[in-house]
Formats: C-alpha cells, sequence, structure tokens
C-alpha cells in the first residue's frame, strides 16, 4: 500500500516535472518568437536612415526643377491677364490717356489684340519664363530650406502642439525666401515689365491739343533691352524699384504660403482622402487672393518706379517709396493704388494655384525617378 503511494508519488512528481519542463520549453520558445521580429526591425533601420538620406540628396534637385517648372508654367497660363494687369497699373502714368478712356478690360484686350495681334498678350513671355525658371526655384528651394531651419531651431518636433508657432515659422520662411529669390533675379524682372509695358506703337506721349502721339516700338527684345538700360541709366538701372520690390515680395510670399500651409493642413484634417491636385489649386487660389489684396499698392508702385524714366518719360516719382505713394494718392485718389486689382485677381486665382498644384504634383513624380546625384 505504501508502495503503490510512493510510486504514484514519484510517477505523479514525474509528471510535473514533465509538465514543468514542457511548460518551460514552450514558453522559452514563445519568448524566442515574439524576440525574432524585434531583430529584422533594428536592422531595418538602418536601411531606413540610408533611405532618408537618400531623399534628402535629390531633395535638392527635385525642389529645384518642381519649383522651376511649375512657376514657369503657371507665368504662361496666366500671361494674357498678367499683361492687362501691367497695364492698368501703369496707365495713370499717362494722365490725358487715363482721362481719356475709363479703364476696361475687354477694351484693352481689344486693342491689344486688334493692334497687336493675339500673340501680343504673350509678348515678353520669354523673359517672363527666363525669370520664373530660376526666381521659383529659389523661391521654393529656400523656404522648405528656411522652414526646415527655423523649425530645427525653435524645436518644433510636434506639428499639432505647436500650430500656431508653424504659422509664423511658415511666415517668416516665405517671406526670407521671396526676398531672396526676388533679389536674385530682379533684372530680369525689370526687363520683363517693360517689355510687357510698351504698347505695339510703344511711348505715348500726348501734345498740348489732347491726342495722343505714338513712336516707334523701344525695346526690341531681352538682351537689347538689358544694352538700353544700362547705357541710359546705368548699371543700377537694372535694380530700380528693388526696395518696393522687397517690401511687396516678402510680405506677399510670406502671407502666400502660410494661408497656403494653413488651408492645407485645415483641409486634410477634415477630408484628409481627397486628391492632393484639388487641395493644392484649391488653397493655392485662396492664397493667391490674400496675398495679392494685402500687397497690390506696394506691387503697383514698384511697377511705376520700374517704368520711371523708360523709353524718355519724364521723371515722375523723385521722392523715393513715400513720395511715390503720396504722389499717386493725391493725383489719382486711394483708389489709384489699387488700378488693375481686378485683372490681378483673374491672375492670380488660377495662377497661384496653378504654381502649388504644379509643384506638388511634381514633386511627387519626381520623388520616384532615380537620380545618381
Amino acid at each position: 500500500m505504501n508502495m503503490e503511494a510512493r510510486v504514484g508519488v514519484v510517477v505523479e512528481g514525474g509528471q510535473r516535472a514533465l509538465n514543468t519542463a514542457h511548460s518551460s520549453v514552450v514558453d522559452a520558445s514563445a519568448r524566442k518568437f515574439l524576440q525574432q521580429p524585434q531583430q529584422p526591425q533594428h536592422n531595418l533601420s538602418v536601411p531606413k536612415r540610408s533611405l532618408n538620406q537618400h531623399q534628402a540628396q535629390i531633395g535638392t534637385v527635385q525642389q529645384l526643377l518642381a519649383g522651376g517648372i511649375a512657376g514657369a508654367f503657371s507665368k504662361t497660363c496666366t500671361a494674357p491677364l498678367a499683361r492687362l494687369t501691367i497695364l492698368f497699373q501703369v496707365q495713370g502714368m499717362h494722365s490725358d490717356l487715363a482721362a481719356l478712356s475709363k479703364p476696361s478690360i475687354l477694351r484693352e484686350a481689344s486693342r491689344i489684340a486688334n493692334e497687336e495681334g493675339f500673340r501680343a498678350f504673350w509678348k515678353g513671355n520669354l523673359v517672363t519664363i527666363a525669370h520664373r525658371l530660376p526666381y521659383s526655384s529659389v523661391n521654393f528651394y529656400c523656404y522648405e530650406h528656411y522652414k526646415n531651419f527655423l523649425q530645427s531651431v525653435l524645436g518644433l518636433d510636434n506639428h499639432r502642439e505647436s500650430a500656431s508657432v508653424n504659422l509664423g515659422v511658415h511666415f517668416v520662411g516665405g517671406g526670407l525666401a521671396g526676398m531672396t529669390a526676388a533679389s536674385a533675379t530682379y533684372p530680369l524682372d525689370l526687363v520683363r515689365t517693360r517689355l510687357a509695358a510698351q504698347f505695339k506703337i510703344s511711348v505715348l506721349n500726348s501734345n498740348s491739343f489732347g491726342t495722343l502721339q505714338r513712336q516707334a516700338i523701344y525695346y526690341k527684345g531681352i538682351w537689347h533691352s538689358f544694352q538700353t538700360i544700362c547705357r541710359e541709366e546705368g548699371f543700377l538701372g537694372l535694380y530700380k524699384g528693388l526696395g518696393a520690390t522687397l517690401l511687396g515680395v516678402g510680405p506677399s510670399i510670406a502671407i502666400s504660403f502660410s494661408v497656403y500651409e494653413s488651408l492645407r493642413s485645415f483641409w486634410q484634417s477634415y477630408r484628409p482622402n481627397d486628391p492632393t491636385v484639388m487641395v493644392s489649386l484649391a488653397c493655392g487660389s485662396l492664397s493667391g487672393i490674400a496675398s495679392s489684396t494685402a500687397t497690390f499698392p506696394i506691387d503697383l508702385v514698384r511697377r511705376r518706379m520700374q517704368l520711371e524714366g523708360a523709353g524718355g518719360r519724364a521723371r515722375v516719382y523723385n521722392n523715393g517709396l513715400l513720395g511715390t505713394f503720396r504722389y499717386i494718392i493725391q493725383s489719382e485718389g486711394l483708389r489709384g493704388l489699387y488700378r488693375g486689382i481686378l485683372p490681378e485677381y483673374y491672375k492670380v486665382v488660377p495662377g497661384v494655384g496653378i504654381v502649388f498644384m504644379t509643384y506638388e504634383t511634381l514633386k511627387m513624380l519626381l520623388s520616384s525617378v532615380p537620380t545618381s546625384f
């Protein structure tokens, strides 16, 4: 009896030991199985960092190419409206002309088509593309770098917790990028303005009888414009109006980028599945309206200062930026500061939207293109 009990105890103990050993083996196997995925994840972290480094390496080429093409494509699409805007902005420089005809977009468009032909709407578009390619490239490239630099300095890793500060980052980064790009490409912008502003029978003067006397075209092309400006106005003539340009471009690009980024973040937070093309086009158009409304008077003063003395015209604005503002208000009223705002809206609504839409689309397309530099 005792022998059976001891055998039972031994058997039972052996069974428990066997179960314990089996359980230990299973637990060890389970732990080993659960720990296995952690090792590959650790190994995969290196290629992930390498991939990010590769993307950063080709990001410069992507940003420059995407920004340049986006700017040139947008300006080509809106060139007719851009020329109408410039003509309305500088119309007040010829007081008799402004008195003889009230501003009318359709009338001015018909005049250009009848006197100069349909292709005249793209007059100066070659220099516009030559200006926009480097300008937009530098603009978007500098914006991305200024934005990343400011975010790293301020330690803005969590965008949700610092949305208001990021708005300031977008504003400052956009303003600095716009001023950098404008300074680097300003001579091309000045030549583009003068080519777009001249009429087919270009320089308009008025005689004592109030009729218009039209003379031959003054600037015959890009290179001729550079030569004529340097010969008649000196090398610094290529930078005439740069102060007003920086004063206008800085806030304009700052507002454009900050409004665009804010609207896009707000849109995507509520409708994350909407196509990127539609979101970029809509948010870019609204940001263009906001920036143009805020900075249009400065842009008008900039255009007139660029055309000061062009083609043998008498100098009118001799008192600098503030003096030009004061002269326009005294001679044309406050509405004179917004002369041409309507075609400007027609231009920026599709124009800025196309820029951001094309830029975002090209970034997605170019990100899949392998490069060796």
